[in-house]
């Protein structure tokens, strides 16, 4: 007759339950040994940007200090390619080991999900924040040529001729591009949009007359504007920029649709979505280090950039605040890229 006794479990197969702590405590403790032996090899840093660029300028200020708290070159590799998203998105799809970083900005990370009727990635799905590197309002800038002097004044002209004047953004979904549509949109005038591939080009064309206006940070703008080649309109913070104490806001325009108006242009450094916390924090670390150095803030401060720094979450909740605000605004612009 045969038994309906149950066989005691072999040691070999214990049930789940019974040794599912294990791994688990044997992961909490593996986690600190690997971020101690990150970076063991060069970085990759895709900066979303082309050389010149106020993106370039944070990147390259950081590189050195960088490299002596990593112990490990950290390799900068431009890719401004489709408003940036093209290398966005090859760092979302990169291998999640804390060796490719990408610089990006509000425009691949909170705009393009309603701009790209295709995006290939999904910001907050498929990569891990890990700092806020600046954040700064753009400046709005003429051509000297240009018969206004401040956004009052522009804004009359606009009104006046519809479709005369032109102006340069960075590319396409980017802040330079979007405030300015944020303007037209309130102010309910019109002016073509131009866009370039990262702003030393805009800057050319306007400069030369081409377009008319340009919206961008200061690290471009103002030295054109030190040398009488542009003038400044007005900065896109809610408050005066400590930088450019002199050049009034948009909100202190006078005019009441423009009233409360801010637009500020910010970047940071991410991975690939599924980086261990403990590599995320190292590389969170070393960032926080590099941007609080004098020499690196210095750096920053003349070419008109304040650094921020923090944590992945503040800078993960930026990234979902500003896609929220900006949704509205690119939907009734009618802003779209194929």
């Amino acid at each position: 007759m045969r038994s309906h006794l149950q066989r005691p479990t072999p040691p070999s197969r214990r049930p789940v339950w019974q040794v599912l702590p294990i791994f688990i405590s044997l992961g909490f403790w593996l986690t600190p040994v690997h971020a101690q032996s990150f970076p063991s090899k060069p970085i990759r840093w895709v900066v979303v940007a082309p050389a010149g660029s106020s993106l370039d300028v944070i990147a390259r200020a950081m590189q050195d200090r960088l490299k002596d708290n990593l112990g490990q070159p950290v390799v900068i590799e431009n890719k401004p390619q489709a408003g940036g998203t093209l290398g966005t998105n090859e760092v979302a799809k990169s291998a999640p080991d804390g060796y490719t970083w990408v610089m990006s900005y509000n425009g691949p990370l909170s705009f393009a999900p309603y701009l790209y009727p295709k995006l290939a990635y999904q910001p907050l799905k498929d990569l891990q924040p890990v700092i806020t590197t600046t954040s700064q309002p753009n400046v709005i800038a003429a051509n000297v040529q240009l018969p206004a002097n401040t956004i009052r004044e522009a804004v009359a002209l606009l009104k006046a001729q519809p479709g005369k004047y032109n102006f340069a953004s960075v590319g396409n979904g980017s802040s330079s591009h979007l405030t300015m549509e944020y303007i037209k949109a309130v102010t309910n005038t019109y002016a073509v949009h131009i866009p370039f591939n990262g702003s030393p080009p805009a800057m050319l064309a306007t400069l030369a007359g081409e377009t008319q206006f340009i919206a961008s940070v200061p690290t471009v703008i103002a030295p054109q504007v030190k040398q009488g080649r542009l003038k400044y309109l007005a900065v896109t913070s809610l408050h005066r920029y400590p930088l450019l104490p002199d050049v009034p806001t948009v909100a202190e325009s006078g005019l009441p649709e423009l009233k409360g108006f801010e637009a500020l242009a910010w970047n940071g450094v991410l991975v690939a979505a599924g980086t261990p916390r403990a590599v995320v924090d190292r590389i969170n670390s070393a960032l926080n280090a590099a941007l609080n150095d004098s020499a690196v803030k210095e750096r920053l401060k003349a070419a008109g950039l304040e650094p921020v720094g923090g944590t992945p979450e503040e800078f993960g909740k930026l990234i979902h605040d500003e896609s929220t605000k900006w949704a509205p605004i690119i939907k009734r612009s009618g802003a779209r890229i194929d």
